[in-house]
């Protein structure tokens, strides 16, 4: 998902939870964790203008599919209603 990678000091973050108290174990798993998250589950911003792209094209498709069934609708009636007359017995 992301094109961009956003750069986390293990190494660093690790000695920082080791200076308040957590073992060399604890603060490696957790940097390592840490990582992962950043890696793999946010979103940078190319990520998000993607994905606001994506919508601002759904919309104009959506957009179009209901302008023609408008469209559709207005030539069926236009069609239906003078054969629904004449066969009423209208005109």
């Amino acid at each position: 998902m992301n094109t961009m990678s956003l750069t986390f000091d293990t190494l660093q973050y690790a000695k920082k939870l080791q200076k308040a108290g957590f073992t060399e174990q604890q603060a490696e798993t957790q940097a390592e964790s840490i990582k992962e998250l950043i890696e793999d589950k946010l979103a940078t911003k190319e990520d998000i203008r993607r994905l606001e792209e994506l919508i601002g094209l759904m919309g104009y498709k959506l957009t179009v599919k209901l302008g023609s069934m408008i469209a559709a609708a207005v030539v069926i009636l236009g069609m239906l209603i003078p054969l629904t007359l004449k066969f009423l017995g209208g005109h």
